[in-house]
């Protein structure tokens, strides 16, 4: 039986390979038959096959035809990508009206966004930045001493005949106890010095370890072997998380089929729109939910190594471009099916709904399908 995850890659290699249109290059003068087909020729193309009749062989052309063949890196990726971001309405009812020459396929466009995007996360470092040990027991001192401050102001504040007093109270002594468990485990893992797993003492990787070698971890769902696989893998946290990863690139592209139906929801009682129509809007809107994506992280490690003056005005640009999928999808509803605002104000709602849905359903089964293969 095929590997879970090499069934994954074939699937996404064979997408890739098949929305890489024929490149289209620059093509020298005609010389006699095709060197393809064979057919006589008379001009730059072969009017049988489509293949330049002037046949490159230099290194420079090589790397032409790599970038044309995966992105169509010329004129047609700067008339894409603004109306993508801009005016996608305009951008998926063209492409389904026809003019298709001028623009890059949407799936070679998402597909290769896919790839650029875990690309990119690959160089990204830990998920989960921490701060050093030290300073968490540092800062695991200071939070003690607020919880205890906030529980002698809960005790002097309410009076206990008060309805409601012992529950203020029970929760100030709650998080003085939280407090307190948070910093004795801090400082237990540091005089306990180097772990013989290579993990470092106090960070979540060491707390989800433990947790799974004491068997505080239970996992529901599965059958006992694919439990096994599960806890194995939630023993050493980083692979678990390779493992994770790697099947999201390789299954992301599971998206478009999951999300169509739901657009098709929003229009199964009109004529005139075809599951293609609604396959497209999907791969664009789904690019540029990568896309952005992408920038958010970018404006992340910028804001954390920028001086403050710096960081306030890329956190808002952050947060601006955070409330934009709304309005993007908006937009693209609106413009791609010709709707009114209403019409589409209504239906971006539902639309936003049925996307953390479906992005739902995809983590979940991301995540069994890479700690459980």
């Amino acid at each position: 039986m095929m590997d879970i995850d090499a069934a994954g890659g074939a699937a996404t290699g064979g997408l890739l390979a098949g929305a890489i249109e024929r490149p289209t290059g620059h093509a020298g003068d005609a010389h006699g038959n095709c060197t393809d087909c064979g057919e006589p020729v008379s001009g730059k193309f072969c009017a049988n096959c489509g293949q330049p009749t002037h046949v490159h062989r230099s290194l420079l052309h090589l790397v032409e035809e790599v970038l044309h063949g995966v992105m169509h890196f010329d004129a047609r990726i700067w008339r894409t990508l603004p109306l993508l971001l801009l005016n996608p309405g305009r951008l998926t009812r063209e492409w389904v009206a026809g003019k298709r020459t001028r623009y890059v396929s949407p799936l070679a466009l998402f597909l290769f966004t896919i790839f650029l995007m875990f690309f990119a996360l690959s160089f990204g470092g830990e998920i989960v930045q921490q701060e050093p040990l030290d300073q968490r027991i540092v800062t695991a001192r200071e939070a003690v001493i607020e919880a205890e401050a906030a529980l002698a102001a809960a005790r002097a504040e309410n009076n206990v005949d008060d309805p409601g007093a012992d529950g203020v109270i029970i929760g100030a002594e709650a998080a003085v106890e939280g407090a307190r468990s948070s910093l004795k485990f801090f400082e237990e893992a540091k005089a306990a010095g180097p772990r013989p797993d290579g993990l470092s003492p106090g960070s979540w990787q060491a707390q989800i370890a433990d947790a799974v070698h004491d068997g505080r971890v239970k996992i529901g769902i599965g059958d006992k072997k694919t439990r096994e696989k599960i806890l194995h893998k939630l023993a050493n946290p980083d692979f678990a998380i390779y493992k994770i990863q790697q099947t999201l690139y390789k299954f992301a592209f599971l998206l478009v089929p999951l999300s169509i139906p739901f657009v098709w929801l929003l229009f199964a009682w009109k004529r005139g729109f075809t599951w293609y129509d609604h396959g497209v809007f999907v791969l664009y809107s789904l690019t540029f939910m990568a896309i952005l994506s992408m920038g958010l992280a970018v404006l992340g490690a910028i804001g954390d190594a920028s001086p403050g003056w710096l960081a306030v005005p890329v956190g808002v640009i952050a947060g601006i471009l955070t409330l934009s999928p709304p309005v993007h999808m908006f937009a693209q509803l609106k413009g791609a099916y010709g709707l009114s605002i209403f019409s589409a104000l209504w239906r971006t709602l539902l639309l936003l709904f049925f996307s953390l849905f479906a992005i739902t359903l995809f983590i979940v089964g991301v995540i069994l399908l890479g700690l459980g293969a």
